[in-house]
């Protein structure tokens, strides 16, 4: 057990590689539970996940709330509370026209009194049985749930905040930055083997972050544009050889779309391996790729099972691939199907 723990450790800070990947529930088990919930992150840990994933925005008296978005109709009810419907109205963030609620314009308390939905009913049917039963977290409550699993179960179970839009939070006059360092502070995250690994699409807030705080780093990297903060930079400059290098000046991990790790061809199907993981691992980077999801609709297209895009394919085998493949971690909205994956995989053991 203690062996196990420290591995997992040594894993988030950069260490040398272990051959299992760790198991990052992306957002809890998302597949089962909505996203976000206490529910999605304790069915998560049962299932063995290594760490859970917090997407981290602000509320409007600058507490740290658990969404996937600022933008809340689609995983609250907020849209069916009438004493809030002269709160919908149309933001621009990060370049985007987006209409709906937002956080930024709800105190913490107003947000308690939400309740989460199922953010992709017609895939997860199932899922979206469990609406209306779950309020909203905050970071800190997920930093609880982690370590309360972590004394129950004798595991160290780490977890990922994604900062979401810290450009457009700084622009509406609420910086994320030194509020979750001074959170980070509190709840003694800030260390090089704290059981943590802090995540963002933009490379300032990074950047900045190493400079304050030992604690892994993660750059996520989509498979097209490039970080909004930096209009002068691709996401594809940043996974040459060159740009990992300059990645790895601020940052413990590289975080990239899963089809850049295994590309698929026109048909979409799944070709061999990019060079990335090696030229990452060269650089003295780890690889977490995101996200893997059991629906045929988000699966290469020789691992779809049956005839709907909402039914289940091999997302275990489609899990083992990246073990091949070398990565260090992946994200999942199912954590026991990529443990099975894992398991299955025989260079893995």
């Amino acid at each position: 057990m203690i062996r196990a723990i420290v591995t997992a450790l040594a894993l988030l800070v950069g260490t040398p590689a272990m051959a299992q990947p760790l198991i990052i529930a992306h957002r809890g088990a998302s597949g089962e539970r909505p996203e976000h919930t206490r529910a999605a992150y304790e069915l998560a840990i049962q299932q063995g996940a290594d760490v859970i994933e917090p997407d981290l925005v602000l509320s409007k008296d600058g507490v740290f709330i658990d969404r996937h978005e600022n933008e809340i109709s689609g995983t609250t009810d907020v849209a069916e509370r009438p004493e809030f419907a002269d709160r919908k109205t149309t933001r621009t963030i990060d370049g985007v026209s987006t209409t709906g609620w937002f956080t930024e314009d709800f105190t913490l308390a107003e947000l308690k009194t939400l309740r989460a939905k199922e953010r992709l009913p017609a895939f997860r049917p199932g899922s979206a049985a469990y609406d209306g039963r779950e309020p909203i977290l905050t970071f800190d409550e997920v930093v609880a749930i982690a370590r309360e699993a972590s004394a129950r179960t004798g595991r160290t179970i780490a977890v990922a905040p994604e900062l979401k839009h810290p450009t457009y939070f700084a622009g509406i006059g609420l910086p994320m930055e030194d509020a979750f360092v001074a959170e980070l502070r509190r709840l003694d995250l800030t260390g090089a083997d704290a059981p943590i690994i802090i995540q963002c699409f933009e490379v300032g807030p990074l950047e900045r972050l190493s400079r304050r705080i030992d604690a892994p780093l993660a750059q996520l990297i989509a498979s097209e544009g490039g970080p909004v903060d930096r209009p002068d930079l691709t996401y594809a400059q940043m996974i040459t050889p060159e740009g990992l290098k300059a990645m790895a000046a601020y940052a413990d991990w590289a975080a990239p779309d899963m089809t850049l790790v295994l590309p698929r061809d026109a048909d979409g199907r799944t070709t061999g391996p990019s060079a990335l993981v090696a030229d990452a691992h060269a650089a003295g980077l780890k690889v977490v790729i995101w996200t893997l999801r059991a629906e045929n609709a988000f699966l290469p297209a020789e691992r779809r099972r049956g005839e709907g895009f909402a039914d289940h394919g091999d997302m275990a085998g489609y899990a083992a691939a990246f073990s091949e493949a070398g990565v260090d971690a992946v994200f999942t909205d199912f954590p026991a199907l990529a443990r099975s994956g894992r398991s299955a995989n025989p260079s893995s053991n």
